[in-house]
């Protein structure tokens, strides 16, 4: 499924709408209008009949069914990691044809060359779009594939979006690893693609920085493509449904969930997180304890807590902060709270009354116990936390990690060029100004994928 396996993912994973992809439906119109002249042009024969350029001898040039090479390449700068080309691929492989005077689809996906790069790879990009390395590689006949560069290109720049995002993230947090909370802020069918993005920036970061960083995705869905399932404990809503008694809601989740879902506590409801970790903690460590005592390890799995989340509200000062000067710095998740928070959680066993052959446990216990920061979290704030040893062990990041903004140097930008058109059986060169050919020693000729079902194609030759 990328670089990192050297498998493409096949087509039937991104249940493409094979039906409405080849006739345009989610194409600019002019490009649907390019086809269709083209297969007007074809069918009565025309041949060129405008002005050539210098050096052109041809005199029989066939414009409806002229080849052309087309290269895609990215534009975010300083660099990409790329995604999206699995599914670019599946789109040519099942719409790239023509319909013929029956209306019938005749793929013809097999007379294109194609090369492509593998999902993962880090593109770079200088800032001249003629100096460029593309990621994907398309020669045949225009018309074929003509209405595919939308679909095309809004498939690489979402997905390169949002793995490029989660990669700059990982290098602002040094690898620590992250909760990946952006489902709430896309529409859900986009769920599976983002999260297979989520997968190829985090394979990408270790490769290159040799880290370890796992997979933390919340929903089922957004590792539809890759095998992952989302997981969770419990929201600020399900500590509502316990009257606010965060310890509670906590207890009963561990009782009736699988032992082997990390228990995260949410700390914040009351604005008291120092509070509410201590008393979450103290009430599972007990149980724990039961457990222990009473022969039973595996139950008191259930009562091991893997961390505690901050989530405070940008506009709100935790209590355990104690205003210094300009108290809108004190708002929200900041360094002070998560130290507060940190010195509590490692403390906390010498409060309980405990036996003295159980307060190692009781401080082994505590001292595992993470702390997982939430709440308007972006490269530069985990900078900031990251350059000031603040003891964040794991970060949630959402909304950022959709980020398309040019404020942010972030500005997400796939495009496609005819760059050659063939004449008489040879390549010449055809891009418009400020453009032209370029290569990329990471592309790979592409065959096409053969599953469940054949394509139905023609044998038209080019």
């Amino acid at each position: 499924m990328s670089v990192f396996n050297g498998r493409r993912l096949p087509p039937e994973v991104f249940k493409l709408d094979t039906d409405r992809l080849p006739r345009g439906w989610y194409s600019d119109k002019y490009f649907l209008n390019t086809a269709r002249l083209l297969g007007d042009l074809a069918r009565s024969g025309y041949r060129f009949a405008g002005v050539a350029p210098d050096g052109v001898t041809c005199t029989d040039i066939d414009t409806g069914n002229l080849v052309v090479e087309m290269q895609i390449f990215t534009r975010r700068r300083p660099f990409s990691v790329i995604a999206g080309v699995d599914e670019a691929l599946a789109i040519l492989e099942v719409a790239t044809g023509y319909y013929d005077e029956g209306d019938r689809f005749v793929n013809t996906f097999d007379d294109l060359e194609v090369e492509a790069v593998q999902d993962g790879v880090i593109v770079p990009y200088g800032g001249d779009p003629r100096d460029v390395l593309p990621v994907l590689r398309i020669r045949g006949r225009y018309r074929d594939f003509a209405v595919l560069e939308t679909p095309i290109l809004g498939a690489l720049t979402e997905a390169t979006r949002v793995a490029t995002n989660v990669y700059q993230v990982l290098t602002a947090a040094n690898g620590k690893d992250l909760l990946f909370f952006p489902a709430r802020f896309a529409h859900y069918k986009l769920q599976a693609l983002h999260g297979y993005a989520y997968t190829l920036a985090v394979a990408a970061f270790n490769q290159k920085s040799g880290r370890r960083s796992g997979l933390y995705i919340s929903t089922d869905e957004q590792g539809a493509w890759w095998g992952g399932r989302g997981g969770g404990t419990v929201p600020h809503a399900a500590i509502a449904c316990f009257l606010g008694d965060t310890a509670e809601a906590m207890v009963q989740f561990c009782k009736h969930s699988a032992p082997d879902i990390p228990r995260i506590a949410l700390v914040d409801f009351h604005n008291d997180c120092v509070g509410d970790a201590l008393r979450v903690m103290s009430r599972m460590f007990a149980l724990y304890l039961d457990e222990l005592r009473a022969g039973r390890p595996e139950e008191a799995a259930r009562y091991r807590l893997f961390g505690v989340r901050p989530d405070t509200s940008s506009n709100l000062r935790d209590v355990s902060v104690a205003p210094i000067g300009d108290k809108r710095l004190d708002c929200g998740v900041t360094p002070r709270l998560v130290h507060n928070l940190r010195h509590a959680v490692d403390a906390a066993w010498r409060s309980w009354d405990l036996p003295p052959e159980w307060q190692d446990e009781a401080r082994r216990w505590c001292e595992a116990v993470k702390i997982v920061a939430t709440g308007g979290f972006k490269p530069d704030k985990i900078r900031r936390f990251e350059e000031l040893d603040v003891p964040v062990d794991v970060y949630g990041v959402g909304s950022w990690l959709l980020n398309n903004s040019d404020a942010e140097g972030t500005s997400n930008d796939f495009t496609a060029d005819v760059v050659r058109v063939r004449l008489d059986g040879n390549w010449m060169d055809m891009a418009k100004v400020g453009r032209r050919p370029c290569d990329n020693p990471l592309l790979e000729r592409v065959q096409a994928h053969r599953g469940a079902q054949e394509h139905e194609r023609a044998g038209l030759s080019l």
